[in-house]
């Protein structure tokens, strides 16, 4: 290995334990201060129990709109890996059909929210 780089996450929480700041840094990282977020989804692939392992973090100030903008957007990136990583096109262009559908129907609850 000639190279490695180190991600570092901190996650600031309330006397219940939610969080209430998250900071983001990377060795690589050319900005001389933490990076902030609302929310984070972090995904590990276990090779040998065949299992994903999650952590899903968002804070207090995360706005429903934001999290479905999230979403969608963490949706389309997946669909680009999965089709950098198999020949699978179809089913990468399935998944952005997906995000863009969700997207959709969430514009749609919050226009039927409006008319109340």
């Amino acid at each position: 290995m000639s190279k490695t780089s180190t991600i570092q996450i901190h996650v600031g929480l309330d006397d219940q334990k939610v969080p209430e700041k998250i900071e983001w840094d990377a060795t690589d990282n050319t900005a001389e201060r933490m990076n902030k977020a609302k929310a984070m989804m972090l995904a590990f692939w276990d090779g040998e129990e065949k299992t994903a392992l999650r952590i899903d973090l968002w804070t207090k100030q995360m706005m429903v709109d934001e999290m479905a903008d999230f979403f969608f957007q963490t949706f389309m990136t997946m669909a680009d890996t999965f089709q950098r990583a198999t020949p699978y096109h179809d089913m990468s262009n399935d998944l952005r059909a997906f995000a863009q559908s969700f997207y959709k129907k969430f514009e749609e609850k919050l226009k039927e929210e409006e008319k109340r």
